[in-house]
C-alpha cells in the first residue's frame, strides 16, 4: 500500500530541518525549502509544488506552509505536520538566523523580507498561520499533527500519526543554537555539511541498533 504524502507546514525555525531528517530516517524522499530566491515565487508556486510532489514523498519548510489549503485539496489523504514552538523562542531564532537579510520568499510570506526591525509583522504572521492551520483541520485530527519538537515531541508522537512502527534511533535534533557555537568541532563548516554529518551519524546508530 502506497504511503500518503507528508507535508510539513510549520514555518521555518520551528524544527523543520529535524523533521526532514526524521522523515528521511523513515524512508521518505524529502524536499524543502524550495525556490527561496525565486523573485516570482508567488506566481510560480503552484507549478513548483505540482512538479515536486510527483518526485518526492515528503515536504518541509517554505513554500509548503503557505499553500497548505491547495495541497489538501489537490492531494486528498495526505498527512500534515505543523511544527510549532513558543513565539518568543521562534522570533529569537528568526532574528539570529536572518537578521537584516531578505529573500523573495520572506517578502512574499511576510510582506517584508528581513525580520530585524519588523518583529511585530513577523510575529503576527507566524501566529496567524498556526491559528489558521489548526482551525482549518479542527474536525480532522487524523490529518493534522501539531508537533512540538522543542517541548519533547519525537518518535512516539510522529510515528503513530504516520502509521509506521516507532523508530528506535535517537530522534534528530538539528540546527540547534548549540550546534552553531564556535566550540562545536564543525562550527566553521557550511551548514549543509553539518546537517549531513549529523544525519549520517544518526543513520549509523540506527544501523547498529
Amino acid at each position: 500500500m502506497k504511503r500518503p504524502k507528508v507535508f510539513g507546514i510549520g514555518f521555518h525555525k520551528t524544527g523543520t530541518t529535524s523533521l526532514a531528517a526524521a522523515l528521511k530516517l523513515m524512508g521518505y524522499r524529502v524536499t524543502g525549502p524550495n525556490d527561496v530566491d525565486n523573485p516570482d515565487i508567488e506566481r510560480d508556486v503552484h507549478q513548483l509544488t505540482a512538479r515536486l510532489v510527483k518526485r518526492f514523498d515528503a515536504f518541509q519548510d517554505n513554500p509548503w506552509p503557505i499553500v497548505f489549503r491547495e495541497l489538501d485539496r489537490d492531494y486528498p489523504g495526505s498527512k500534515f505536520v505543523l511544527t510549532v514552538r513558543p513565539t518568543d523562542k521562534w522570533l529569537a531564532s528568526v532574528l539570529q538566523h536572518f537578521g537584516e537579510k531578505s529573500t523573495p520568499m520572506r517578502e512574499w510570506i511576510y510582506g517584508i523580507g528581513s525580520p530585524k526591525g519588523h518583529e511585530d509583522v513577523y510575529v503576527a504572521r507566524y501566529e496567524r498561520h498556526n491559528q489558521e492551520v489548526q482551525e482549518y483541520f479542527r474536525h480532522r485530527p487524523n490529518d493534522l499533527l501539531v508537533f512540538r519538537l522543542t517541548e519533547g515531541d519525537g518518535w512516539p508522537t510522529l510515528c503513530p500519526f504516520l502509521g509506521v512502527p516507532t523508530v528506535k534511533a535517537e530522534f534528530p535534533h538539528l540546527n540547534r543554537r548549540t550546534d552553531r557555537q564556535a566550540s562545536h568541532p564543525n562550527a566553521r563548516r557550511p551548514l549543509r555539511y553539518r546537517v549531513t554529518n549529523r544525519l549520517s551519524r544518526v543513520i549509523g546508530r540506527t544501523s547498529t541498533a
